[in-house]
């Protein structure tokens, strides 16, 4: 397996802002570009006061950061790739002290930065149709402890629905309730007819035969862990590493803004093969 790349290669290839600028330019637009002004195909130039490019032909402005997570931020653009430098190559994420510390900005700037770069995971990895064996679980995350009060009758827990592609991706929902309408709702949308669904024994999940799904279920509460290939031990190791990060990294993560985090885990889970990737593949996304 390759190696993520060090913090020397990450200041190497981007030394300054104007690097950077460089790259969102490359990446979005090309070498040459067909200008939306004057329709002429041309090489843009950079100009010197402000951030964007103009039109050898006709003078028009583009902007490379316009659609991006640093539109309207005054953070330097290196501290921005720094941060997704870091996300990416952290195991449990990172948290906006460690920003703080790191990039050298207020709290407040390292908390935003951090929510950005964590939508901007969400929307890179996609969440592209499960098909295969699949397993389905639901989970309680979040809250704090209360009058000694713990697991899932502590306030503030929060259920999140999870679809785990055995040796492939993962997706997440925050939901309501864990009824069948509820789940079968988000397992129809996701997760392609005909795959094989396993699960534990919670009667949400007794109809998806009637889906066109392969499903199988195993009983927790008779002590069943495993029954052949039915299981969804998977969905637990993910849990636990979710719930391991949070409260190791984070501490506590709201209902708000818990949706931000599982997209970062989930990018993070769904590329656990190919770490070094990681960072090479948000660059390229933007």
């Amino acid at each position: 397996m390759a190696s993520s790349p060090t913090v020397h290669d990450f200041f190497r290839r981007f030394p300054d802002d104007d690097t950077c600028l460089d790259h969102l330019m490359q990446v979005r637009y090309g070498e040459t570009v067909e200008c939306p002004k004057c329709g002429r195909e041309g090489k843009f130039s950079r100009l010197r006061k402000v951030p964007a490019y103009a039109c050898p032909w006709c003078g028009h402005h583009i902007h490379p950061t316009v659609g991006t997570p640093f539109e309207k931020s005054s953070t330097p653009l290196t501290k921005w790739f720094y941060a997704m430098y870091l996300f990416t190559t952290s195991r449990h994420g990172v948290p906006a002290k460690e920003l703080q510390r790191q990039l050298g900005v207020t709290y407040k700037t390292a908390w935003r930065m951090g929510h950005e770069i964590r939508k901007y995971m969400a929307k890179t990895d996609g969440d592209d149709p499960l098909d295969g064996h699949i397993e389905v679980d639901e989970t309680m995350i979040g809250g704090r402890r209360s009058g000694g009060k713990r697991g899932r009758g502590a306030p503030g827990k929060t259920i999140v629905f999870g679809m785990i592609e055995r040796n492939g991706d993962a997706i997440t929902r925050v939901v309501e309730n864990v009824r069948r309408k509820t789940l079968e709702a988000h397992i129809l949308e996701n997760v392609t007819r005909g795959s094989r669904i396993s699960s534990d024994e919670l009667s949400s999940y007794a109809k998806l035969s009637r889906h066109g799904y392969q499903h199988g279920a195993v009983k927790h509460s008779a002590d069943e862990w495993v029954r052949g290939d039915i299981h969804v031990n998977t969905a637990e190791g993910f849990w636990s590493q979710i719930k391991r990060s949070i409260r190791g990294t984070h501490i506590h993560v709201s209902q708000k803004h818990l949706p931000k985090y599982l997209g970062e885990f989930e990018f993070r889970w769904n590329l656990r093969h190919a770490p070094e990737t990681m960072f090479a593949r948000l660059l390229m996304s933007f």
